[in-house]
Parts: structure tokens; C-alpha cells; sequence
């Protein structure tokens, strides 16, 4: 990940990392072997710089945390969730152009 803004959670960690921020978290729910994850990463780094201390953006390996993806109900990747105060407050799927995600991510902030 080139953003240090962009945090990595597993099943262990989800908790900590996104229903106890203090801040709005979007969690991309992702795959390595998933293109459209994959094209967006440059997209959440760049929002992740942006936002700074206002957004965390947290990843969650759907492979290696299945019972996370399983209680979010994620069906298809990538979906971003975004939380705020431990609640999902929006929903989107597959990969979304810069401009669409910021407006996105605004709902939280």
C-alpha cells in the first residue's frame, strides 16, 4: 500500500480498527486476485492522503477474513462499507472513479 493512511484489518483486528474509530472508516472489502480491487487501490491512496486524519481507510482480505465479509454480507468485491461511530452509514460496489468515491466518503465526514 502506498498510503500510510491506509490500514490493513483482519478478523481480529476489525473491531479495534473500524468499529472503534474515532473516525469515519471506509473498509474495502478486497481479493489479490481481483482486477477491479486492484484498480482502485491508486484511487483509495490518493483519498486516503487527502483526508488524512479525517478518513481511515481500512482493507479487509476477503480470502484470509471470511467471517468479516460473511457478517458484512459482502457477495461480490470490491465493496467499500463505509462506518461511522462502529455503524455502516453507505454501501457501494465494484470499482468507482475518484470523483464518485470522494462524494462517497463525504457522506461521513
Amino acid at each position: 500500500m502506498a498510503s500510510q493512511h491506509v490500514k490493513v484489518a483482519t478478523d481480529a483486528t476489525f473491531e479495534e480498527l473500524v468499529l472503534k474509530s474515532a473516525t469515519p472508516v471506509l473498509v474495502d472489502f478486497w481479493a489479490t486476485w481481483c482486477a477491479p480491487c486492484k484498480a482502485i487501490a491508486p484511487v483509495l491512496d490518493k483519498i486516503a492522503d487527502e483526508k488524512g486524519g479525517a478518513l481511515t481507510i481500512v482493507k479487509v482480505d476477503v480470502d484470509s477474513n471470511q467471517r468479516t465479509a460473511m457478517k458484512y454480507q459482502v457477495r461480490s468485491i470490491p465493496a467499500l462499507l463505509l462506518f461511522k461511530n462502529g455503524e455502516v452509514i453507505g454501501q457501494t460496489l465494484g470499482a468507482q472513479p475518484y470523483a464518485k468515491l470522494t462524494e462517497f466518503v463525504g457522506k461521513a465526514l
